[in-house]
């Protein structure tokens, strides 16, 4: 590249590049080789209407067109869609072609936007970087593109079913109605708000199979912030029937949770940490600590490296991404990976906030708050009890010559050290880097104790949610609520299997474990 290149002559060169890494063989009009690579893009192509910049190539046949703007010229992109038509729908010389090329692209080598000229109402939107050849030849061969088959899922009446016992809540039949008529309408975000506890997981469960099994679609990544989710998501879709199958989701199709930088081409549905994803996009070795921290307390770094071009993950790999826990994933560096991918973004969060709903373009498919969810009888009402101590206000101190139990974060080996000096702790520190096991037993006795008189003539332990710092304090807890109920390792049951699936001990920004109801025993005497 020289350096009194002119600006057009640098946009090409960009243009280039871009085609390169997407497995394109770039050629002069002057110089076609339609047997050099599976496609090529040929500069300079003569159309009858003037030649076109670039002329796009997938096994000797002409599927698609680049207009090539320089860069300053972004800012006025859209409005050079007309030529790009104009020569997508001209007589190609030496090639007898009689319909319109069904892939029209703009590109200033900096900005690059695609259109799906087979779309029933074909609009441009801005990608990362050209299609690979291979995925518009799949295109091609499907005969109809994503958009138009979005338009044959039929409408999600589940009551028609009498045969079936398990029906979808009317709130998650509200979301997914509203969410296939938003996807009709080929608006590129949306939102599902719904309350906690009123089923988002299998809402959107139950709208990935309908995508997969009404609009042929490719390939959908569910997208988490922590592995713990990632691993609850993954056993819901393996214990997941169809209200219209007696099959479960995963002998349907396949389901590859992402636990290594190996993503599976025959995958159906990718779960994965944003983390472990922007690591795998990065190429680069991927820490497995932080796949175990909530990306919104990640420390991010005053300049990010960006995302760049990763062909054994093109944009094009995802058709749909669904962003669980959205309210606090979709910011900073892990916005990098979104912008990445050519996928319809769809977020679940049952508390977002006003950029939540920025980002989301203000698309809300579901408005389904804890207030709803508590009048339609789907949660229950609540009153908050608080119980504080002295330490958790205050923090404590260690004293000098006080022998402590050392803990390693990974294997919880434990060793005895006598303490040097005094040590004050703070509140902050207390289940985090410091564990006050007494502490924690006066909080969940005091619960225990005062059962009977928040909930007065009631027999059984309501459900209740209790939040951990880590999966060290998850695990203090579950031994704990045993010890204190008089309870073995079956009761609380999902308590227990989330503890095995926190067997890691990494700060966790939200663990959280769901106890089951259990008979109530008498109040232990203190």
């Amino acid at each position: 590249m020289t350096l009194n290149q002119n600006p057009e002559q640098k946009a090409r060169d960009n243009i280039d590049s871009l085609l390169n890494q997407a497995g394109w063989v770039v050629q002069s009009a002057r110089n076609i080789d339609l047997n050099t690579g599976s496609g090529q893009a040929v500069r300079e192509y003569r159309t009858d209407v003037g030649p076109a910049d670039y002329v796009l190539f997938v096994e000797k046949k002409a599927v698609g067109v680049i207009e090539a703007k320089k860069a300053d010229h972004g800012h006025k992109i859209t409005e050079v869609e007309w030529q790009t038509e104009g020569y997508a729908s001209a007589r190609l010389k030496w090639i007898n072609n009689t319909k319109l090329l069904p892939f029209l692209y703009e590109s200033t080598g900096i900005i690059t936007r695609f259109t799906d000229g087979r779309d029933p109402k074909p609009r441009s939107h801005e990608i990362f970087n050209f299609h690979r050849l291979e995925t518009l030849k799949k295109w091609i061969e499907q005969g109809t593109s994503l958009r138009e088959r979005l338009h044959r899922i039929p409408l999600l009446n589940p009551h028609r079913l009498a045969a079936k016992e398990l029906k979808l809540r009317d709130c998650q039949e509200i979301a997914i109605t509203h969410l296939e008529q938003s996807f009709k309408a080929d608006r590129p975000r949306a939102l599902i708000q719904m309350a906690t506890g009123a089923g988002k997981t299998y809402t959107a469960i139950t709208a990935m199979y309908r995508l997969l099994k009404f609009a042929n679609v490719k390939r959908i990544l569910f997208l988490v912030d922590t592995k713990n989710l990632g691993e609850q998501a993954e056993q819901e879709m393996m214990s997941y029937v169809p209200l219209d199958d007696n099959r479960k989701f995963t002998e349907l199709y396949t389901v590859q949770r992402l636990k290594s930088a190996f993503v599976a081409t025959d995958s159906q549905i990718c779960i994965s940490t944003i983390q472990r994803l922007y690591s795998i996009l990065k190429d680069k070795e991927f820490d497995e600590f932080i796949e175990e921290t909530n990306p919104a307390e990640w420390v991010q770094p005053k300049e990010p490296m960006p995302v760049v071009y990763n062909k054994k993950v093109p944009p094009e790999f995802f058709d749909f991404i669904f962003i669980n826990e959205c309210h606090r994933s979709i910011y900073n560096l892990w916005l990098q990976v979104l912008d990445y991918f050519d996928a319809s973004l769809i977020g679940l969060a049952a508390t977002p906030d006003n950029r939540t709903y920025g980002f989301f373009k203000k698309n809300v498919v579901s408005d389904y708050s804890h207030e709803k969810a508590v009048a339609d009888g789907v949660n229950v009402g609540n009153e908050i009890y608080l119980i504080e101590t002295q330490i958790t206000q205050q923090g404590a101190q260690i004293c000098a010559q006080q022998y402590v139990e050392r803990r390693e974060r990974l294997t919880r080996k434990r060793r005895w050290e006598q303490q040097d000096e005094d040590e004050t702790y703070t509140a902050i520190q207390l289940d985090r880097s410091i564990v006050n096991p007494d502490q924690l037993r006066t909080v969940i006795r005091t619960f225990r104790d005062k059962l009977p008189e928040m909930f007065p003539g009631r027999k059984e332990v309501p459900k209740t949610l209790i939040f951990a710092k880590t999966d060290s304090h998850a695990d203090d807890i579950i031994q704990t609520v045993r010890e204190e109920f008089s309870e073995g390792r079956s009761l609380p049951t999902r308590l227990s299997r989330t503890q095995n699936r926190c067997w890691q001990i990494f700060v966790m920004p939200i663990t959280h474990a769901l106890l089951s109801p259990w008979t109530l025993s008498p109040p232990a005497r203190t």
